[in-house]
């Protein structure tokens, strides 16, 4: 039967090779709370820390990372992708004041190259050990006829814990809260679908050089930065400073910001306070469009958002500088009446806040 499998394309001896090349990256991730080590049906872990809240709330998210990856493909290059996958889904968890307890991925592959699977996975280890988060479990399938032999998507969930009187969002803002953006490492997973169709019609290949990224395809596959680690530091170090967070993700800069704050509320972005990096510059012009052309696709530079008590503001700037995110002051939160403006109001469901952009990029 086993050989007829492999006639049919899936090939069983190569998926036990690549648990084994993962084992001790996703192993060392388990603290004394994950019961039942690797290899389980489901992957166990002992929650009794939920027994010191008053009131624990569970959050959970999940995500992929959308086209980048055949970015990965073309390049045959897979030990980052994994990080970018951690942040799509750990980082949504921060957000709400919660702190990442476990993670399991799924891996879907036209045909199991144990090397290339180990890398991926290899990947999302590191990022949840540097985000304090136990992978547990997870999933290589592979779907020959389905999937090109060298194709693959990544998926992954994550869950969370918060006290639920430290939840992070909207109601907290108020009137004068400091707005404090957080410097991003390039695009992230977001908006890789116009990114690709820029360089297909500039002829622009991704093992191009280019005088301000390099090598083009390396550039765009710099891993998404993670925020949480240091976000949990701040939360812990200045409890009640942060009143909500934003991940600039699908939607852009203004959509996402929208989405925590309190209706009635608005805010102005102010673009001088920051220069986006080479790689939307260049993309930009590759694409024949203004950078604020790209507000509602890319992060632009900025890749997570604090709403934050004004008397905090600086407090809360220098612990996120201590813990290697770089931040500024991009604008404040007012409940005044909404001045004239292109401003977008709420974002996927959620009527929340106003925001706009004003002015322009410092060059």
């Amino acid at each position: 039967m086993a050989n007829k499998y492999a006639e049919a394309g899936v090939d069983t001896a190569a998926g036990d090779l690549a648990v084994e090349l993962m084992k001790s990256a996703v192993s060392a991730t388990h603290g004394p709370s994950v019961v039942g080590g690797f290899g389980g049906f489901a992957g166990l872990f002992d929650v009794s820390l939920l027994k010191g809240f008053d009131r624990p709330l569970l959050a959970t998210s999940t995500d992929g990372v959308g086209t980048k990856v055949a970015i990965a493909q073309a390049l045959d290059k897979h030990d980052t992708i994994g990080q970018d996958l951690v942040g799509m889904v750990v980082d949504d968890i921060i957000v709400v004041g919660a702190k990442p307890i476990f993670m399991t991925d799924y891996i879907a592959c036209g045909r199991v190259v144990p090397s290339r699977i180990a890398d991926i996975v290899r990947g999302i280890a590191e990022a949840c050990a540097a985000t304090g988060t136990a992978l547990v479990g997870g999933e290589t399938a592979e779907h020959p006829g389905l999937l090109g032999p060298d194709d693959y998507d990544v998926a992954g969930a994550a869950v969370g814990v918060v006290e639920a009187s430290a939840l992070l969002g909207p109601e907290r803002v108020q009137h004068g809260d400091v707005v404090i953006a957080m410097e991003s490492s390039g695009l992230h997973s977001n908006g890789f679908s116009l990114v690709r169709h820029i360089l297909a019609s500039s002829g622009v290949k991704y093992t191009d050089s280019n005088a301000d990224l390099g090598v083009v395809g390396e550039a765009l596959l710099v891993p998404t930065r993670l925020y949480t680690s240091p976000l949990v530091a701040l939360l812990e170090e200045l409890p009640g400073a942060v009143h909500s967070l934003s991940h600039i993700t699908g939607g852009g800069i203004a959509a996402n910001l929208a989405r925590v704050l309190p209706v009635g509320s608005w805010v102005q972005l102010d673009r001088s306070t920051w220069s986006p990096p080479a790689v939307f510059r260049v993309l930009s012009s590759l694409g024949d469009m203004r950078l604020d052309e790209a507000e509602g696709t890319w992060n632009l530079g900025i890749g997570m958002i604090a709403v934050v008590a004004s008397h905090e503001a600086d407090a809360v700037a220098a612990s996120l500088r201590a813990h290697g995110i770089e931040n500024w002051v991009a604008g404040h939160v007012s409940t005044d009446p909404l001045p004239a403006g292109d401003f977008e109001q709420g974002a996927k469901g959620v009527n929340g806040g106003a925001v706009s952009l004003v002015g322009s990029y410092r060059a």
